[in-house]
């Protein structure tokens, strides 16, 4: 479902001391949806932030993508303060250059460019300036990328599913959580994380034969194995 256009915008100075974040995060009128909001979604809200000033649509966009940027930047800075301080300073720069976001060709790796870049830049604060080799994304059974319910599978199924994804080398747990969780194509998560395409493959087709040593869903559930091995 779409974003219609948000009426009531407020029209001015939007308070953007990192506080103000909290606010968001705390008003339940703004309660993060587990469906991941797509790209015409996020550029429908960037449009109404630029052309409207719409405070509305930035807490909207906000609220739904929070919790993806803080645990992508708490994969680099393995800091929950430094992630959360790190996600507000880049929406900060969001509403200051309001005015050229309907230019943004792809607003959700934007984002996620946006805040690794930010936090590479809290690292060289730090005394550090490069990617770690170690980036380490935590997956919990609430980031489930499928419908159990509807692909008729058990908890016990579910619960081994996920665990084979938990126990992933750790670059490998990331690439697989940002194609199959966040929606990223193969192409950009390389681009993301500074890497070709071909390791994409490689560290996807790793992670689906740790997944089927713990559960021989091929044949018993083919619907799942499609949606897994579904090349993007």
């Amino acid at each position: 479902m779409g974003y219609k256009k948000l009426s009531h915008c407020y029209i001015g100075k939007i308070n953007t001391d990192r506080s103000h974040f909290t606010g968001f995060l705390k008003n339940p009128t703004f309660i993060n949806e587990t469906i991941v909001i797509t790209n015409s979604q996020i550029q429908d809200l960037l449009n109404e932030i630029a052309l409207n000033n719409c405070e509305k649509a930035y807490k909207k966009l906000f609220m739904e993508m929070h919790e993806s940027l803080t645990a992508f930047a708490f994969s680099i800075l393995k800091s929950s303060e430094d992630a959360e301080e790190v996600v507000s300073d880049f929406f900060v720069s969001i509403w200051q250059r309001r005015v050229s976001l309907p230019a943004i060709e792809n607003p959700r790796l934007y984002f996620f460019i946006g805040v690794k870049n930010t936090s590479l830049n809290k690292l060289t604060s730090n005394g550090r300036n490069r990617l770690p080799s170690d980036i380490e994304w935590e997956t919990s059974l609430k980031s489930v990328f499928f419908n159990p319910e509807e692909l008729l599978l058990s908890a016990e199924v579910v619960k081994k599913i996920m665990a084979a994804v938990n126990e992933l080398p750790a670059r490998c747990k990331t690439i697989f959580k940002l194609v199959k969780e966040e929606g990223l194509k193969y192409a950009e998560v390389a681009k993301l994380l500074d890497i070709s395409v071909k390791t994409v493959e490689a560290q996807m087709a790793i992670a689906l034969r740790r997944i089927k040593t713990h559960s021989e869903f091929k044949n018993q559930f083919p619907e799942l194995h499609s949606l897994l091995t579904q090349k993007k």
